[in-house]
């Protein structure tokens, strides 16, 4: 800004219009890092500092719903390439026609967690249906769950008694070893219910750490959510934000936009938007969260 300031008095001073382009330049540049540090100030969470899981399920419909949960996959590792992020398929389970009936990805890089926790909640799809012969316009739901990555010296409680461990064939395409031998792991959480797979690695070893690594992000997040209910309990709050709220719709046909419904941001660029354009939706819900904080202070995170 010392800088910038400076320039433009000397332009004035010596009245020099050439200098008017570089100074215009500068002033972008300026503004793009101010973008960048105001959101950084925003990621002040406990874990928004953390790599990222994100797991996606397709709602009722079939192979339409299913084709749309592949898209946000797709969307979700364009998003994460943009920022230079490492992407890694820990779990796959396609869809018999299209699409995929899950998909568990670990994405990596600095503040992964704090950017992706905005994207947690159903996503909603209109469009004219591929898969209809008539083509009718269908409304699509997809859910997306966002987790942080746990590292190992958090405490999260896990024994050994408490899970049953399963293992079986992959699925999907396979090739030499991947389906021929039962390499995939799945594991049952018994005092919670959570059950986690993983089944994309050849060796049985390393499915297993990676179950075991979506498993502790999976409990570290309900440990978190039911401190959240104590507290919301005690002050008689309400959240704005449920689970199996609809929290952004998606509409290609009668015509094109994207709006997020907890910021009424609305962008009509749709291909940018599946093509991993999401900063504006994700900077827009950290002010909005910032503007409520939760028990600890940080901002509030979607069930």
């Amino acid at each position: 800004m010392e800088d910038l300031f400076a320039m433009l008095e000397l332009m004035e001073t010596e009245q020099d219009v050439s200098m008017e382009a570089e100074l215009t330049s500068d002033i972008g540049k300026a503004e793009q890092a101010l973008a960048v540090l105001r959101v950084n100030l925003l990621l002040t969470g406990e874990k928004d500092s953390s790599n990222a899981i994100v797991a996606i399920h397709p709602g009722a419909g079939g192979t339409e719903s299913q084709d749309w949960a592949e898209m946000l996959m797709r969307m979700y590792i364009r998003w994460a390439e943009n920022k230079r992020y490492a992407v890694e398929t820990l779990d796959y389970l396609p869809g018999e026609q299209a699409g995929i009936k899950s998909v568990t990805l670990g994405i990596s890089g600095e503040n992964a967690y704090g950017y992706l926790k905005s994207e947690a909640g159903v996503h909603r799809l209109v469009r004219i249906s591929p898969f209809d012969a008539n083509k009718r316009r269908h409304t699509s739901f997809a859910s997306v769950f966002v987790y942080p990555e746990i590292e190992d010296d958090v405490e999260v409680d896990i024994e050994e008694k408490d899970l049953k461990i399963d293992t079986f064939r992959s699925g999907g395409a396979g090739g030499q070893n991947v389906n021929k031998v039962e390499t995939a792991i799945r594991i049952t959480h018994l005092p919670s219910g959570i059950v986690v797979q993983c089944q994309n690695e050849r060796s049985q070893l390393k499915n297993k750490s990676g179950a075991m690594k979506v498993l502790r992000a999976r409990l570290y997040e309900l440990q978190q959510k039911k401190k959240e209910e104590e507290f919301t309990a005690f002050v008689g709050e309400k959240k704005e934000i449920g689970f199996g709220s609809q929290i952004r719709s998606y509409v290609f046909q009668p015509y094109q936009m994207v709006k997020d419904h907890r910021t009424n941001t609305e962008v009509g660029n749709l291909n940018a938007v599946m093509d991993g354009n999401l900063d504006q939706f994700m900077e827009n819900y950290l002010l909005q969260s910032r503007k409520q904080p939760d028990s600890k202070g940080s901002p509030s995170r979607p069930n």
